[in-house]
This record gives C-alpha cells, structure tokens and sequence, in this order.
C-alpha cells in the first residue's frame, strides 16, 4: 500500500505540544537515552504477551476501510463532496443482511466477524448529514467483498457496495467490524521526551517503510522519528528537534508526516507507539478511521 498522498504534507493545528520550548544543551544525550530506553521497554512487553497475541489473531484495518470506484471520481466536484461527507440518498438500501461474515487471509486462515449494517456504513460516508452542493448521489447498495490491508496482511472482507449514480463501478466500505483491541501491556510513558503519534499514513508495497503523522512545535526544526525493530514488534518514537532561534514560543503546532525506513519488511509485526505503548491506527485523510475499540 503506498503513503496516501492526499494528506498534506504539513497540515497547522491549534494543539499544544509538550516538547515546544527548549531543552538544555547538556540534556540532549540523556533524553535521546531515555527515549530509547523507553522504546525498549515497550518491544519487551508486547513480546510473547496475551495482548500481542491477541493482536495476531484478530481483524485490525491498516488501510482505508472505503475503495472508490475503479479509476477514482470523475471530477473535482465529486472529489470535494468526498471529502466535505456531501451524500444524497435516492435509492433503496437492503433491508436485510446477515449478522456475521468472513474475513480471509491469503494463507488459508479466517475470522468470524459482525457486520456492520448497511444504514451505519451509509451514515459513515455522509457524516449522518443530508446533501449539500455539490454532491454524490447513491442510488442502491448491495453486500459484496473488498481486499484491504489488515496487521495480518491483505484480507477479503465483506463489504457493502454502494452505487452511485454516473459510476460504472461502486464505491467499497468495508463491512466487517474490527476485533476489541486488547489492553496493551505497559502503561503510557511518563517523563520521557517522547510525543504521541497521530497515526499511521501507509505502509509501502514492499513493507519496508512506513509512513507516520508526527507532532511538532513551530518554534523548532520539525519531528524526529527513531525505530527499534525486534522479531515480534516496530516500536516508533517520535520527539521533537530542538530549535535554535531565541526568544518565545507559541503553543501552536504542526502535523507532519515522517517516512521511517525499516531493516526488513513489516510483516505481521505490530506498529508501537513509544509514547501510548498501543498500536498505532491507521488514519485516512477522508473517511472514517478504522474503530478499534
């Protein structure tokens, strides 16, 4: 799957961020020592732990749980109604479906999951909200199957396949709900100069990069992103680069996505986050994030 480029490169946000502001010169070995103290510590509770093995045998999204019809949208307009949630509905939706359905992996392996039902995965794409100008017109919906990547490789799921009107093919949203994501075995890291991802862009076609939206402050030089690899794990720490122009600085802050290269390819290894010590999410820039809940 390649980095979704749709999300800007350098997006400003109102946000605080706790690494805005200066540290001492003379800390700048401790705190990198901290963080990679804390990123091992986060690879050894996750390994051979009852929550990483939960994580193996569940359905965890990490790509976008909606396919746009073959050949993407037609026009700008029908790309800014994607977008800005902009749906009409005019036709019928199912009035039935069944109440659980199969994920499949490439390796012969399955998952018995709910599904989630037509009206909710409508309400997902529009925001629960009518139309607007312009927008895109659904004029019948039907239960089918879409291939997305999930944290045990590209699966096929069951999906509702949405018609909208001018399109030859449908518009995808996954159907399938994701498995409970387990309670992660160490607790959030606390006094260490280490900041919270804002979740995972893409993952690259050979697996051997991943691409992350990390937080910065406007008074430094941008985020820093170190990776610690392990057999079992990807533990990401994201920090901040400390600037050198003086005076003071504003609480305002920025996202911007970081490309990490890895030493070997992702595989079936969980994406950690240093600070949280969960998994990280992945976010699309439009649309509904998969819900781990």
């Amino acid at each position: 799957m390649n980095p979704v480029s749709l999300l800007a490169a350098v997006a400003a946000v109102g946000l605080a961020v706790s690494g805005c502001g200066s540290h001492p010169d003379g800390d700048a070995a401790a705190d990198a020592e901290a963080v990679a103290h804390r990123a091992q510590q986060v690879a050894a509770a996750w390994e051979r732990s009852s929550a990483a093995d939960a994580w193996r045998a569940g359905y965890y999204p990490m790509g976008d749980v909606i396919q746009l019809p073959r050949g993407g949208l037609r026009s700008k307009a029908d790309e800014q109604a994607y977008r800005d949630h902009s749906f009409v509905l005019q036709g019928k939706l199912p009035a039935t479906w069944p109440r659980n359905g199969q994920v499949a992996w490439a390796d012969g392996k399955s998952l018995t999951r709910p599904l989630a039902g037509v009206e909710d995965s409508y309400k997902s794409l529009s925001g629960g909200r009518v139309g607007g100008t312009p927008h895109l017109t659904v004029i019948g919906a039907k239960l089918g199957t879409m291939t997305l990547a999930t944290s045990r490789g590209p699966a096929t799921v069951p999906a509702w396949l949405f018609t909208l009107d001018g399109y030859t093919s449908p518009l995808k949203r996954a159907a399938v709900t994701p498995s409970k994501l387990p309670s992660p075995p160490i607790g959030r890291a606390r006094d260490v100069p280490v900041e919270q991802l804002n979740g995972l862009v893409g993952v690259a076609g050979d697996g051997r990069s991943v691409t992350v939206v990390a937080l910065h402050g406007v008074c430094d030089d941008g985020p820093a992103v170190e990776v610690l690899e392990t057999p079992r794990s990807v533990v990401l720490s994201s920090s901040i680069k400390q600037g050198k122009s003086g005076g003071n600085c504003t609480k305002q802050a920025k996202l911007q996505q970081v490309t990490v290269e890895l030493d070997r390819p992702v595989g079936d290894r969980v994406l950690l986050d240093a600070k949280s010590g969960q998994p990280i999410p992945y976010k699309p820039p439009y649309g509904p994030s998969p819900s781990w809940s």
